[in-house]
């Protein structure tokens, strides 16, 4: 009720039921009834609720029955994170090894620390990068340092919406450190979480360049079979003018690149006696070009002006990377990259109206039950809009 409401303090929540009569029948307490204490949300949040992973269940129990009113169709996915602010101040920092000596006995370390200690082995969390943070907050050393924003930078975390397009229904809400390779993980975690609590896969999904990679399309076209409207994250595209690697022709059946002159690119040139051992394999190539073909072109200035040959490296799943390419200039892909909008909505939804611009709790579980809770919020606000109840018979 309190996240329905954009109220996330408890003892405001107590003072509201206090003085409010709708919330008093909400809760079905008599207007002589007492209130309870707002520790008592704290202790059942740290205690009961934790160990039997209550507000999930809740926020599953929200989705399906969004489900039953037909407001998830199931075809189509988007995928995005947000970064919250974390609780936390830059003065109450240090670097990591500064951090790391301030930690000498773990059983007296407060909550937040002993719950990033249990979740080093994450992979939306320790487990997402082995580069070290710049600073490591000492209230909650899970949050992530990040300047993101292209501004000052802050301490922060993620949070993680896979949402049906049909209606903008949640089907899942994840929390993670403000990285790409945590993100990523947690789209993978949430998707395999879905097929298994709802039956729910996606005939394609929708998401921006930050899960373009080749490991997530692999992923998501061969293992997953699902189709993936998402803009390659290449690095193979020049700003100086000349030909980039799109510039040139793959011609798949000799295994080689045709370059704007039309001239051959070859990975090797060596003849072998066994044809097999010069066959396209799964790994990264370079395919070079002839010097004597690169001396005497005319387009040398448009090509490779600062080297005598030019070659082309071909990434290692640059199959699955053509065909994400072929899906993002699909006629679909406008219809999908406008659905994908939606969840960045949802984020200025949760930001400005219920208010979670910055996080209360501290640590790994606490943001996590933070970001389930206004997700069933935003679920529940959503039902409501589109399928009201009638009034009560008789």
């Amino acid at each position: 009720m309190g996240y329905c409401s954009g109220i996330r303090s408890e003892r405001r929540l107590c003072e509201e039921v206090y003085l409010n009569l709708a919330y008093r029948w909400f809760c079905r307490l008599e207007l002589s009834d007492r209130i309870p204490d707002h520790s008592t949300f704290s202790k059942n949040r740290l205690g009961r609720f934790r160990e039997s992973d209550l507000l999930r269940h809740v926020f599953e129990t929200t989705v399906a029955r969004c489900m039953e009113e037909g407001l998830v169709g199931g075809q189509g996915f988007a995928i995005d994170a947000s970064l919250i602010s974390a609780d936390v101040q830059r003065q109450n920092s240090s670097n990591p090894e500064d951090w790391a000596a301030r930690v000498a006995d773990i059983d007296d370390a407060p909550r937040a620390v002993q719950e990033y200690l249990d979740k080093l082995d994450d992979a939306a969390f320790g487990a997402a990068t082995m580069t070290n943070p710049k600073f490591t907050a000492h209230a909650d050393p899970a949050s992530q340092w990040t300047a993101a924003r292209k501004g000052p930078a802050f301490f922060a975390y993620s949070t993680n919406y896979l949402i049906d397009t049909d209606h903008s229904i949640i089907v899942d809400v994840d929390a993670s450190r403000s990285n790409r390779t945590a993100e990523v993980g947690a789209m993978r975690k949430m998707i395999d979480r879905t097929e298994e609590r709802f039956g729910l896969k996606p005939d394609w999904i929708a998401a921006d360049t930050a899960y373009g990679s080749s490991e997530n399309l692999v992923w998501l076209a061969l293992k997953r079979q699902i189709l993936p409207f998402i803009p390659v994250f290449d690095k193979g595209e020049r700003t100086d003018r000349t030909f980039s690697r799109s510039d040139f022709t793959w011609d798949d059946e000799n295994d080689r690149y045709i370059c704007p002159g039309g001239k051959e690119m070859q990975h090797t040139r060596r003849t072998y006696s066994d044809p097999a051992r010069n066959a396209p394999e799964w790994k990264a190539r370079k395919y070079w070009a002839l010097k004597s073909d690169c001396i005497d072109c005319s387009l040398k200035a448009k090509c490779c002006p600062k080297s005598e040959t030019r070659a082309i490296h071909r990434e290692k799943y640059e199959i699955v990377r053509e065909f994400a390419r072929q899906c993002i200039a699909s006629d679909f892909n406008q219809t999908a990259s406008n659905r994908r909008k939606k969840v960045e909505m949802l984020f200025a939804y949760l930001k400005r109206i219920l208010g979670l611009a910055r996080l209360r709790l501290p640590g790994p579980y606490g943001v996590q039950d933070e970001f389930i809770l206004a997700a069933t919020a935003q679920n529940l606000r959503k039902l409501v809009q589109l399928k009201p109840m009638g009034p009560a018979a008789g």
